[in-house]
Parts: C-alpha cells; sequence; structure tokens
C-alpha cells in the first residue's frame, strides 16, 4: 500500500505540471508527510491545515501531498516538490531537517517550512507547538485514574520534543500521586499500527492501567481498550478508535498557522522565522474530557486555563535530573524554551533508561 500511496503523490505533481497555464500562476503549496493522511494522527492533522489552506484562498493555491515519505528517502521528495513549481513547501518530521535544509541550497527561490527541526537559512523557516502543554494535563489525570500506580508510555524516538512529552507527562502525574511511576516502551516509529500495539501490550503486560502514547495510530488506545485500561489519543481525536478507552487527546492544530504564511508568501512578505505555540496560541487543543469522574475533569479544566493563562507551567524550577542533579533554572521560574526543545534528559523517577 505504501508504493501506491507514494505513486498517488507522483501522479498527482504529473497532473499538476500538465494544467494549463493560468492554474501555474497560481501559489503551488507542498507537503511531505512521514505517514499517511489517514493515520487520524500527526499527518491527518497536518493534511486538515492543508486543506485549510485550500479553503481560504480559493483559485490562489494549488497544494499537493507526498505520504508515507520516510526520514530517510526524503530528499528526493522534497526536491521533487521544488522541481516541480511548489514555491512554498512544508516538511512535517523531525527527520526531514537536514535533507530539507539540503534541498534548500539549491532552491534559493522556493521557501521551505520544517515541523519540530531547529535549524534554520534564508528560506527555511521552523515551527513546532508545545506539545508537553497537554502531557502534562494529561499526566494529571493519569494520576488521578491510575489503580496500579503503573503509567505506560508507547515513545516513537529518543529525540527532544518527545523525551519533554516524557518528563512532562510524568510531573503533572507525580504533582497528583506521588505513588505513580512511568514505564516507557520505544516503538522506534511514527507510524507503525503493528509494532505501536505491540509496544501497549507489553506495557500492559508489566501492569500499566493507562497508557499514552507518543506515536501516530490509534493502536496503543485500541489496545487499551481492549485490556478494559484507559488512553489518551495522540494528535487528533481518537476516540472513534476506542470510546471506552480515550480520557482525551492532545491535538495538534496546524491551520491558522498555514493560513498565516501562505499569506504572507501571497503577499510577498514571508521571512524565516521560528514559531512555537501552545494552549494560548491555539496550536494545542485538548479533546473532550471523558470517561472520568466530574472532578478529574474539573481538575484537568483547571489546569489547562491555567497553562494557557500563564500561571502554571510543566517545567517550573526546580527540575531534577535523573540522578538527583538540579537542573540549572535559565527562565524566569521555569525551564527557558531553549532547554526544553532541546531536552535530553529525563527528570528524577522516570523508571527507564533514556536511549541514546
Amino acid at each position: 500500500m505504501r508504493h501506491l500511496t507514494i505513486l498517488a503523490g507522483a501522479l498527482a505533481l504529473a497532473a499538476g505540471l500538465a494544467a494549463p497555464a493560468a492554474a501555474q500562476e497560481k501559489l503551488k503549496i507542498g507537503f511531505v508527510y512521514v505517514g499517511p493522511v489517514g493515520d487520524f494522527g500527526w499527518s491527518y492533522q497536518h493534511d486538515r491545515g492543508r486543506l485549510a489552506i485550500e479553503k481560504a484562498f480559493p483559485g490562489k493555491v494549488e497544494t499537493t501531498f507526498l505520504e508515507n515519505v520516510p526520514e530517510a528517502d526524503s530528499e528526493r521528495s522534497i526536491e521533487q516538490l521544488a522541481r516541480s513549481g511548489h514555491r512554498l513547501i512544508f516538511t512535517t518530521s523531525f527527520g526531514y531537517m537536514e535533507p530539507t535544509l539540503k534541498v534548500a541550497k539549491k532552491y534559493p527561490n522556493v521557501m521551505f517550512e520544517h515541523a519540530t527541526g531547529y535549524k534554520r537559512d534564508k528560506n527555511v523557516a521552523t515551527y513546532s507547538a508545545k506539545f508537553h502543554e497537554g502531557r502534562y494535563i494529561i499526566g494529571q489525570i493519569a494520576g488521578k485514574m491510575t489503580k496500579s500506580n503503573t503509567l505506560g508510555y508507547v515513545a516513537s524516538f529518543p529525540i527532544p520534543e518527545v523525551v519533554a512529552g516524557i518528563n512532562a507527562y510524568y510531573l503533572g502525574a507525580l504533582s497528583v500521586n506521588p505513588a505513580v511511576k512511568v514505564k516507557v516502551v520505544w516503538a522506534n516509529t511514527w507510524f507503525d499500527p503493528g509494532k505501536e500495539a505491540d509496544a501497549a501490550k507489553a506495557l500492559l503486560a508489566q501492569g500499566a492501567d493507562v497508557i499514552s502514547q507518543h506515536t501516530d495510530s490509534p493502536a496503543p488506545q485500541q489496545q487499551a481498550e481492549a485490556a478494559g485500561k484507559m488512553g489518551f489519543g495522540q494528535a487528533s481525536d481518537m476516540i472513534r478508535f476506542a470510546p471506552k478507552a480515550q480520557l482525551t487527546a492532545i491535538i495538534d492544530d496546524w491551520s491558522s498557522y498555514y493560513i498565516e504564511r501562505t499569506k504572507l508568501m501571497l503577499d510577498g512578505k514571508w521571512e524565516s522565522k521560528d514559531t512555537w505555540g501552545g494552549l494560548a496560541q491555539d496550536m494545542v487543543h485538548m479533546a473532550p474530557y471523558t470517561n472520568m469522574p466530574p472532578d478529574v475533569k474539573a481538575m484537568a479544566e483547571a489546569t489547562q486555563a491555567a497553562i494557557k493563562a500563564g500561571t502554571m507551567n510543566a517545567f517550573k524550577c526546580p527540575v531534577f535530573d535523573q540522578d538527583g542533579k538540579e537542573v540549572p533554572c535559565k527562565g524566569a521560574g521555569v525551564l527557558s524554551d531553549e532547554q526544553v526543545v532541546g531536552m535530553n534528559f529525563y527528570v528524577k523517577g522516570i523508571d527507564d533508561k533514556l536511549p541514546k
């Protein structure tokens, strides 16, 4: 199926090349996805942002997407878009960073936007969202809902974004339940329902009764529901796949950002910058709080409001690393944005060894 989706993207490009001259005057915008648009997670949400662009600028833009593009083989796909007249290209996975920069050097008149990266250039901007804010909230919910005091976490790759999410999740749980512990299984994939399901099964076998995830398919939540346990959706609302298990989900919302960046491009005002928004900027939302007692829901809503107002922070100082050493506090009573974006350590109390 994977080769078919890539082929479909190639055919879409060919169709664009054969379009009438009038259509070519539209701003051509390309997207590169690490998973299928039907993952109902990460890539699905980015594609909703793509569709929002088309709705916001009828007749002015033409969008193309390539899905299921492996990070290790992404340079070819990114260049394919650049060569075929796309003037704005969004590359939507961390591992696309170096390939994006490499292609951007060859096409200085094409503007690139890289999701979750930290390297920029004159024609390369970066953007991400403060997913860890939502993970602090779900950590608190998990800390209240667990009966075994063991929480399971299906992780993708040990990059700062994922590590910060695990830490925020644990600190949230710890803030309401000092007896809680978190066990982590690394699936080493962004999207592979089979591997994600196996990781969830391993965590359930270790006694976890609440499953969280930083992978893109609903498989972990489906395993939680099959076992009569609870869990959280990732990147989009996954409750249709686990209606009895899902407590809430962290929803990524790229639509406003994509519309804003497209307008700047159309107006000739695009420039390279870094964007990192969270609950307050509406780049992160929480799905409805379900399958939980009223007091837990009220707690979650209060925490969400406090984070959005800036009166609560997942990484309020002091923060201690896994060895018990206090982490220098470089923000105003909290870890600085730079510390969170580059987080490469577990906080004290996490029952796992961080892979190198």
